[in-house]
């Protein structure tokens, strides 16, 4: 190997080595663009750029508007309204779109098709919500009996959890489940079997029925069911009107 093709080699080396450095040193990291983290210590995503591009790289991260994907299903959203226990709305006054995870909403259709063979549907008061309504809640409740902690992120902030009941068809009457949606007692717990015969009969239809279709339940809350694999989805921060454009 002669002088010229040595020099050669080394202009080609010292060219392989520039391009290695300008993409790793400055391309990637751009393209990375970390999550933001709260001062609970929690990453999340705010913006609709990160959301689609976890969509982009994982088809089951798409969060999908209930009623495109379920529409027969009825929408009771509390936080949207005074009507629920802290007695103020925690979302935008009028927000009435909500959303899963897309294999969530597949099963959740599966549920409401098969309640709707028995003369049933679903009643939905809370999926999605928002990783700065969660701290809202803290800040007002500070009890993780009552409200998750945004330290860890819920259920809800992923997209995964889902708070609902049954509604007959031809009434569009809740069947009795024992108490109201959030209701903090014994007697909302799945092990609290001082109840009419009617009222467990209706427990355990909305549970057999929502662990047939892969859901998990929440021991202390007879309406609060979520979809397994949590730490595989991120919390999200994007509010109602951008989530909807998003999903369209």
């Amino acid at each position: 190997m002669d002088a010229f093709q040595i020099v050669k080699i080394v202009k080609r080396l010292h060219i392989a080595i520039a391009a290695y450095l300008f993409f790793y040193l400055l391309v990637l990291p751009a393209c990375a663009q970390p999550l933001k983290t709260s001062s609970y210590g929690v990453q999340y995503i705010d913006s609709e750029k990160k959301y689609k591009k976890t969509v982009t790289q994982t088809a089951d991260k798409r969060m999908i508007e209930l009623k495109e994907k379920i529409p027969a299903v009825v929408y009771d959203l509390r936080y949207a309204t005074p009507q629920n226990f802290v007695t103020q709305p925690l979302y935008s006054p009028g927000t009435n779109t909500t959303f899963l995870r897309l294999p969530a909403a597949n099963a959740l259709l599966l549920v409401q098709q098969e309640l709707k063979q028995k003369g049933f549907g679903l009643k939905i008061f809370d999926v999605y919500r928002p990783y700065s309504v969660t701290i809202k809640f803290w800040e007002l409740i500070k009890d993780e009996r009552y409200v998750a902690n945004p330290s860890k992120g819920s259920g809800h902030n992923r997209g995964l959890a889902i708070d609902l009941t049954i509604i007959d068809l031809k009434t569009g009457v809740e069947l009795d489940m024992g108490t109201g949606f959030d209701n903090f007692t014994d007697t909302a717990h799945h092990s609290f079997t001082q109840l009419s015969p009617t009222v467990l009969q209706n427990r355990k239809l909305l549970k057999e029925v929502m662990l047939k279709h892969g859901f998990n339940l929440l021991e202390t809350e007879w309406w609060h069911y979520y979809w397994p694999n949590d730490k595989n989805y991120e919390v999200l921060d994007i509010d109602f009107k951008k989530l909807k454009k998003l999903s369209n």
